[in-house]
């Protein structure tokens, strides 16, 4: 059935500008971490320097994520996400010193990448506060009845964005260097910022002084247990996409398998993307209607049998389409996991809960990276690929066979 919801949410002006932000500041966020990959393999040419990019992240993300989430349902959320968009701003223009002046400096290219792995610490403690702080502003703003068509046009925007970063990411970097590539990140930074400016305020329902700390961040990893549903999605996606995450590699794919060039690597980096893209267009006319925890289980198998033809693959094209079919399925991951968690979060805990949420995302992520990076130090770029598409095949039948809750999921 063909659903018109998605344009009505979009009547909404707060809604609009939220998204708006949203998607220059993911552009900005994709188009470096296209470019840090890239600077860093050619700086140091060892795939497992690729990794510590997402180890340096994820390790203060997750570290502070929990904090994070209280602060985040204790205090004024516009505010904070200004704050968290004018801290990136400060530390991307960071590494303009050793991008614009290294001549004059005389960085080695190993002081400038362990320079790049200090500057990205310090960003990862500023995404534990701005990953939770958007999801958690659509409830207050569209009604709940338009929720589930919110969710997939903000994740439509998020994977939208992404495409578009991944491949000017590389496109620039070839076009004009890493040092106005940087600029252009900042640039974009500013812009989502302007947006920001115009939504309304959102006060925390709590007051402070009355809830502690300890007892806060408590309360959010417990709700995450009691709620199998969520639990289970969560839990399948993070260590399906931390063992499946080919991405990573892709610099060295496209530099000493596929002889792609910037360019290529660009188009490549943004192809899982591009899948998700398609397949998120599709959900938000026509929306999953049943069956959706036996549709998430499928997904995930169908993502791992797809890292595996990539891993295994020396053709461009073949590559390209391997990585697209991947972000199609995971895009359905995608909306069937944050439709669960939106849906099933009562608004007072919302911030804590996405918080716990984002852990997962990020050790999936990030430490995916650091996986794919080790990895493929010990087994070799290709081995290492395709030993995390099967890893995610047999972990999508331990969750089906373990969590017949997930497995009847329909919403």
């Amino acid at each position: 059935m063909i659903s018109f919801a998605p344009l009505k949410t979009l009547e909404n002006i707060e809604f609009r500008n939220l998204l708006t932000g949203r998607f220059f500041i993911v552009l900005a966020f994709r188009m470096l971490a296209t470019l840090l990959g890239w600077w860093v393999y050619q700086l140091t040419k060892d795939p497992f320097s690729i990794g510590l990019i997402g180890l340096s992240e994820v390790i203060p993300a997750v570290s502070c994520a929990l904090y994070a989430g209280h602060v985040i349902d204790m205090n004024e959320k516009k505010k904070l996400l200004l704050i968290c968009t004018y801290l990136y701003v400060f530390l991307i223009g960071l590494l303009l010193i050793p991008a614009f002046f290294n001549v004059e400096l005389h960085f080695s290219g190993h002081e400038i990448t362990y320079y790049i792995y200090g500057v990205i610490f310090f960003t990862g403690i500023v995404r534990a506060f701005i990953g939770p702080i958007v999801p958690s502003m659509i409830p207050k703003i569209v009604q709940k009845v338009n929720l589930p068509s919110a969710i997939t046009l903000n994740q439509g925007t998020f994977l939208i964005s992404s495409v578009c970063g991944h491949a000017a990411g590389g496109f620039l970097i070839g076009l004009v260097g890493v040092k106005w590539t940087l600029i252009v990140i900042i640039s974009l930074i500013s812009i989502a910022s302007i947006f920001f400016w115009q939504l309304n305020k959102q006060f925390s329902q709590h007051e402070k002084d009355k809830i502690k700390v300890m007892e806060s961040m408590r309360e959010g990893i417990c709700y995450i247990f009691k709620t199998k549903e969520i639990l289970g999605a969560l839990c399948l996606d993070m260590f399906a996409v931390l063992f499946g995450g080919a991405v990573a590699m892709i610099p060295v794919f496209a530099t000493d398998i596929l002889k792609s060039g910037a360019e290529g690597f660009g188009l490549l980096n943004a192809a899982s993307d591009i899948g998700s893209m398609i397949i998120i267009t599709t959900l938000s006319i026509i929306p999953l209607r049943k069956n959706q925890g036996k549709v998430l289980l499928s997904v995930v198998a169908g993502f791992g049998l797809c890292i595996i033809g990539f891993g295994l693959s020396h053709y461009y094209w073949l590559s390209f389409m391997f990585l697209v079919l991947s972000g199609m399925l995971d895009g359905i991951s995608v909306v069937i996991r944050g439709t669960i968690v939106q849906l099933k979060t009562p608004d007072h805990i919302r911030g804590r809960v996405l918080s716990v949420n984002s852990i997962f995302i990020m050790s999936s992520n990030e430490m995916g990276q650091f996986e794919s990076g080790l990895a493929a130090k010990l087994m070799g770029v290709v081995r290492s690929v395709v030993f995390g598409g099967s890893m995610t095949l047999l972990i999508a039948l331990v969750v089906a066979t373990t969590n017949p809750k997930l497995r009847k999921m329909q919403y």
